[in-house]
């Protein structure tokens, strides 16, 4: 299989706060040094790696330093890291927004690129027309456009607004006709940043099914931005893992995904969600209401198999016995998995506050995104029950690593109005 794109030796500099090098003395000795002389740029020894986080000693950084990969025809790959990594700067560079310091980018054939929305188009011209000035970018015919026009406009769903100039389109609407144009237009190669999120469920879902056709069914080359790993492990080949402008980890998408997430994994700081008045039903009596709850684990990011342990701290404004908590666990789209009622009761006085650890053991939920939500009351399900105090997606979290056991450890509730399953868990009250 042929090389579609090759990466040499790719860097890129800039100067923070200022445009050249801040001084015309600087600027006529690069000049000097770079034309007359034959030189490699002076300012290039000085710059820092691109860490956003520290001040720096440094008014130079590298946003890309040595970039070298290879990238086969037909090939899909991922490009991860934190923001500030230098992805989108690659892609620039790629797409030929800017140009490299340093280095040299091999491509075969157009390239296609969606890097932020509105790329490319003119805020006074409608849809249509700028469908056709996308098309002559990227160096195709009128005839050839027009043959591409109907299906284009079906895909991005825009059909009621084509005539319209897109300054009035609204940033969904603008991705929306920006990657139909970009994935339709036959590009060797389509570049595509994380502009992706700002669309709608339903087309997020389209966009990759047509990133998918367009690399395995007619074999062109797509690299993908995205910070969504799951989006990145449905999509892609090949990844690469870029920190701070330089390369740390490139090969299978699924090594490289595991790569990006350990670092985050292995951080253990604590994370207080403060409970607010528009996250709680206000319905209740409030007897007994949620103040905060906190992860044992800052980060969000859990294995499929590992416990997820939550230190809960309630107010009692009158004395309760017999006291319950419940999670529910629900996906991004409202559906309800389970809801969990504690293990154990607990009593709590007038006025006074309890930490109570809630822990759902080897919860065995698979890869994605989930919203727990709680209530605190008396009574169950068989006698009936009351809820003093019920918080909705107070806690949000990211199970990203598979479980290691694929046994079934959960038992099933004879209804799906608590959900589909039942997991374990446990409840202990802790000192203030």
């Amino acid at each position: 299989m042929s090389t579609a794109i090759e990466f040499n030796n790719i860097s890129k500099l800039y100067r923070l706060g200022l445009v050249s090098t801040g001084t015309f003395a600087h600027d006529l000795k690069r000049w000097w040094t770079i034309n007359v002389r034959g030189k490699e740029d002076p300012y290039l020894k000085i710059g820092e790696a691109n860490d956003r986080a520290t001040k720096g000693e440094s008014d130079y950084v590298w946003a890309l330093k040595d970039i070298n990969f290879k990238v086969e025809q037909g090939d899909v790959v991922g490009i991860i890291g934190k923001n500030g990594a230098g992805k989108s700067t690659l892609l620039k560079i790629l797409s030929k927004v800017t140009a490299p310091t340093t280095g040299v980018i091999k491509a075969k054939g157009r390239i296609g690129s969606l890097l932020e929305v509105g790329t490319g188009f003119h805020g006074e011209m409608t849809g249509r027309e700028n469908i056709y000035l996308n098309g002559a970018i990227l160096g195709m015919s009128k005839p050839e456009i027009t043959k591409k026009l109907d299906e284009i406009i079906d895909f991005s769903g825009c059909e009621r607004y084509i005539d319209t100039p897109v300054k009035r389109y609204s940033s969904g609407m603008m991705v929306r006709l920006g990657f139909a144009v970009a994935a339709h237009l036959d590009p060797e190669i389509l570049v595509v940043d994380e502009v992706l999120a700002v669309g709608d469920a339903e087309f997020q879902k389209k966009a990759i099914g047509k990133m998918q056709d367009v690399s395995r069914g007619e074999g062109r080359t797509v690299l993908f931005v995205s910070h969504n790993m799951n989006s990145i492990r449905a999509l892609c080949y090949h990844g690469i893992l870029l920190e701070k402008g330089s390369i740390t980890a490139a090969g299978e998408v699924a090594d490289v995904v595991e790569t990006y997430l350990k670092d985050y994994r292995d951080t253990t700081h604590r994370v207080q969600t403060v409970i607010t008045s528009s996250m709680r039903d206000h319905n209740r009596s409030l007897k007994v209401k949620f103040l905060s709850i906190e992860h044992e684990k800052g980060n969000d990011l859990y294995a499929s198999d590992e416990n997820i342990i939550l230190d809960i701290i309630v107010e009692a404004e009158k004395a309760v016995e017999q006291c319950r908590i419940n999670c529910t666990i629900r996906t991004p789209d409202g559906l309800s998995l389970c809801n969990n009622s504690s293990s154990s009761f607990f009593n709590i006085s007038f006025g006074e506050k309890k930490r109570l650890r809630y822990t759902l053991k080897n919860p065995g939920l698979t890869i994605g995104n989930y919203n727990l939500s709680f209530s605190v009351g008396i009574g169950n399900m068989e006698s009936g029950e009351t809820n003093f105090d019920v918080v909705t997606n107070a806690v949000t979290l990211e199970i990203d690593k598979p479980r290691k056991d694929a046994n079934n450890y959960y038992l099933k509730w004879d209804t799906h109005s608590w959900g589909y399953i039942l997991m374990q868990n446990t409840l202990e009250e802790l000192p203030l």
